[in-house]
């Protein structure tokens, strides 16, 4: 009955473990809740971003296929800064330079027209996932610190242990409670941004095959118009 009240009377609770944790313990506790943080930061960013992005993105690709005009379009949007408009831009830009000229390589036109938007799309969709790579390192490394939290805390009942020569709950539980804490927030850490890079990752490519339709669909445009050349 005694050992009952004096566990109950130990401080069990979040702020209580952390307060009572040693140094390297509380290291793990802070770093891994920063780190939540900042991945919940992210995933409240992306969200709104990619939201923008695609609503945006409708009105533009809207606005170029209704369009009879392509380079009054491309004057009214040349600082537009979305992805799809760069794509837009750089196939443009390259349609000026292969066109200038008196003898103009159709084949070779049409084949830089690909690469410049196809080398546009991945360096719009590196820029997207930049901070991706965040999520995936936590969600991969936050359990693997916690666990480091864990092992460090399991080594301190042993040593209050030997120093208390008594194994009672009295003496090992602070220890395993911070131990198991560490764990906690290793996880809590880690669940959300391997949930979160799954889906945004997802996300991303359902945008980057937007980005590529659209390319497909602008290129076909401007070899038709290769096609009136002279």
């Amino acid at each position: 009955m005694s050992l009952l009240i004096a566990t109950q009377n130990m401080g069990f609770s979040p702020v209580d473990l952390f307060m009572d944790a040693d140094l390297v313990v509380k290291s793990v506790i802070v770093g891994l809740a920063l780190s939540s943080v900042w991945v919940w930061t992210i995933v409240i960013s992306f969200m709104v971003k990619m939201s923008g992005i695609n609503r945006k993105s409708t009105a533009f690709e809207r606005e170029f296929w209704g369009s009879t005009d392509i380079a009054a379009f491309s004057k009214a949007h040349a600082q537009n800064d979305l992805p799809v408009a760069k794509v837009f831009a750089a196939g443009m830009a390259e349609w000026r330079l292969s066109t200038k000229g008196k003898n103009i390589d159709r084949a070779g036109t049409r084949e830089r027209l690909a690469t410049a938007m196809d080398a546009t799309i991945a360096a719009e969709t590196d820029r997207l996932a930049n901070r991706l790579n965040f999520l995936a390192t936590t969600g991969s490394v936050a359990p693997f610190i916690g666990l480091f939290g864990t092992v460090w805390g399991i080594m301190r009942s042993f040593a209050a242990i030997a120093a208390e020569q008594n194994s009672s709950l009295a003496v090992v539980a602070p220890g395993i409670a911070e131990a198991l804490f560490a764990t906690a927030i290793g996880l809590f850490a880690a669940i959300p941004a391997v949930i979160a890079y799954n889906r945004f990752s997802h996300r991303l490519n359902q945008y980057e095959a937007r980005m590529g339709r659209f390319a497909d669909g602008f290129h076909g445009t401007l070899s038709r118009e290769l096609e009136l050349e002279v």
